[in-house]
């Protein structure tokens, strides 16, 4: 157990807390602890490189960690009234596909590993910065204006074209 993994582990026991937050209109606790969640992503993933702490755990928890909150944020939020649930079913479509995509290789005996794409790190970061705008105004009553409109459009734009990415991927590595 690493101290990378051991972070990692810490955010995955912050995803019910936000979500409670969120729940209760909590909305200043809901973004302390989703940013807090971000900047752990980002030093387990520094002190795992910069240190040589990666580890076989690590490779398969973080991505789970990074999921498990956006995932529960997006369907929350939109539980709330917050934000338009086909945003979120959009989102979570794509995790599904993904998920269902490598379950269906190892299944077939054609196990497929993948890794990010720059399109779906993007998709991340936009996911991420969308969700803190919606907390962020809601926690310090700002309005956000056409930023909403727009964050809700580069989400949907990018996660489709993420979909497009894994899933011609996945075609082509099925095919060959």
């Amino acid at each position: 157990m690493t101290l990378p993994n051991l972070i990692t582990i810490g955010r995955l026991i912050l995803v019910p807390l936000v979500i409670v937050m969120i729940i209760d209109a909590r909305w200043q606790l809901a973004f302390i602890i989703f940013v807090a969640a971000g900047v752990s992503d980002a030093v387990d993933g520094f002190i795992a490189k910069r240190f040589d702490m990666a580890s076989e755990l690590g490779a398969y928890l973080d991505p789970v960690a990074d999921k498990a909150l956006i995932v529960s944020i997006y369907i929350t939020l939109a539980m709330v009234g917050a934000i338009p649930s086909w945003l979120v079913i959009l989102v979570v479509s794509r995790d599904v596909m993904i998920v269902s995509a490598v379950i269906l290789s190892w299944v077939m005996e054609r196990p497929v590993a993948i890794a990010p794409f720059v399109v779906s790190k993007l998709n991340t970061a936009a996911q991420i910065a969308f969700a803190a705008l919606v907390l962020g105004s809601r926690a310090f009553g700002v309005d956000p204006g056409q930023a909403m409109q727009l964050g809700q459009l580069l989400v949907a734009l990018l996660t489709l074209g993420s979909m497009t990415a894994y899933l011609t991927f996945w075609l082509r590595h099925m095919a060959a």
